[in-house]
C-alpha cells in the first residue's frame, strides 16, 4: 500500500552544544553489521565504529550491539539519526529500539528502517527506488513528493528473494542434491564450492562435515548469506551452476523494480543499489540490461542517516554539502 511516511522524531529542547564544536551521527544497522559514523560541523568525520548485526530478528544480542554504538557518541553530538533493519516491522521490537537510544542519548532523533536510510541517501531526498540486497532483500521506493513504498523485505522464511541469504541457501541446497545424488548436471559446483567452504571434497566426508559445520552454526542466517560471496566469486570465473543462481537471483530482484515502478507509474523512478550483494557485477549487469543503468548513489546508506541528523540539527544541507559529504565517506571507504 502506498502511503506517506515521515520519520520518528524525538526531541529534547533542553539540551544544547555550540555550534563551533557541534556534529552529527548515524547508525546504519543491518542483518550483518551495524555503523556508527560521526560528522562534523566543519566536515571532519569523528568516531567511525562498526559493530555485528543488530537486526532484532536475526541476533539475540541486538540490545548489547545498539547500546555499545550509542556510548561511543560524542557528548556534543546535537542530532541523531538510525536506520535499523527490523525497525517498523512489529510494534514491539520498534519500542525497544525507541526505548534503548531514548535512554542513550539526550537529543534530537530520528528512526527509519535502513532501506529508508539507504534511499535518501541514493537520491538526496529525490525521487528513486533503491534496491537493498545484503543478509536479506528489499526495495524502498519515493516520488520525491512525500510518498513512498516497500517492497519486499518479508524476512528469510518467506521472503528476501535475491539476497545474499537467498543465494547461499539456494547454494547449500544445491550441494545436497549433488552429494546425495538427487543432482547429476551439476557436478562442477560440487568440488570448488565444497572447498570455498573449508570442507572436504569426497562426497561422504563432505556430508558429514556439512552437518557438523551446520549444527555448530551460532548465527546461521548471517553465516549462510555469507556464502553468497563464494557463489559470486565462483560464477565470475565462469562456473555455470553458479552463474545460474546468480542469474535467479538478479531475476528476483528486478521483480522489486518492477513492483516498485507500478505503485508510481506518473513519475519516472531511476534505481539505485546498496548491500553487499551488489558486489558482484554479474548481478548488476543483469539487472542494467533489463531496467537501464543504475544511478550511482549520491550518499552511501549511512550517508543518508546524516543528511537526516543534519536536517535535525539546523544545518540546512544543500546540494554542495551532499557533494563534500560523500566525497569524506567514500574516502574513508564507507561505501555500503
Amino acid at each position: 500500500m502506498t502511503a506517506s511516511h515521515r520519520p520518528l522524531q524525538h526531541r529534547h529542547p533542553a539540551s544544547q552544544t555550540t555550534a563551533s564544536t557541534s556534529c552529527i551521527a548515524a547508525i546504519d544497522g543491518g542483518g550483518t553489521k551495524t555503523l556508527l559514523v560521526v560528522l562534523g560541523r566543519d566536515g571532519t568525520l569523528g568516531p567511525v565504529v562498526r559493530a555485528a548485526g543488530s537486526n532484532p530478528f536475526d541476533q539475540s544480542d541486538w540490545q548489547s550491539v545498539l547500546q555499545s554504538l550509542l556510548a561511543r557518541i560524542p557528548v556534543t553530538t546535537t542530532a541523531l539519526a538510525l536506520g535499523l533493519a527490523g525497525y517498523d516491522e512489529t510494534r514491539t521490537l520498534g519500542l525497544q529500539q525507541e526505548e534503548i537510544v531514548t535512554k542513550a542519548f539526550p537529543h534530537p532523533f530520528s528512526f527509519t528502517s535502513d532501506v529508508e536510510m539507504a534511499c535518501t541517501g541514493a537520491f538526496g531526498g529525490h525521487a528513486g527506488v533503491l534496491l537493498l540486497s545484503g543478509t536479506g532483500s528489499v526495495a524502498w521506493a519515493t516520488d520525491g513528493m512525500g510518498r513512498q513504498i516497500k517492497v519486499g523485505g518479508w524476512g528469510g522464511l518467506f521472503g528476501d528473494e535475491g539476497s545474499a541469504f537467498w543465494i547461499g541457501r539456494r547454494a547449500l541446497s544445491l550441494l545436497t542434491m549433488l552429494l546425495d545424488g538427487r543432482n547429476q548436471e551439476d557436478l562442477a559446483f560440487l568440488t570448488p564450492f565444497a572447498s570455498a567452504m573449508g570442507l572436504p571434497v569426497g562426497k561422504e566426508a563432505c556430508g558429514a562435515a556439512l552437518l557438523e559445520w551446520y549444527g555448530t552454526l551460532q548465527h546461521p542466517r548471517a553465516c549462510v548469506a555469507a556464502l553468497a560471496r563464494n557463489v559470486s566469486d565462483l560464477a565470475e570465473q565462469g562456473l555455470e551452476p553458479a552463474r545460474r543462481l546468480m542469474r535467479e537471483a538478479a531475476d528476483h530482484l528486478g521483480t522489486h523494480i518492477d513492483a516498485a515502478r507500478r505503485h508510481f507509474p506518473e513519475t519516472p523512478l531511476p534505481w539505485s543499489y546498496a548491500g553487499g550483494t551488489f558486489q558482484s557485477a554479474l548481478l548488476r549487469n543483469i539487472i542494467t540490461a533489463r531496467h537501464g543503468a543504475p544511478v550511482q548513489p549520491r550518499l552511501p546508506p549511512v550517508g543518508g542517516g546524516l543528511l537526516q541528523a543534519a536536517r535535525m540539527a539546523g544545518w540546512e544541507p544543500d546540494d554542495s554539502w551532499i557533494d563534500q559529504t560523500s566525497h569524506t565517506l567514500r574516502n574513508a571507504g564507507l561505501t555500503s
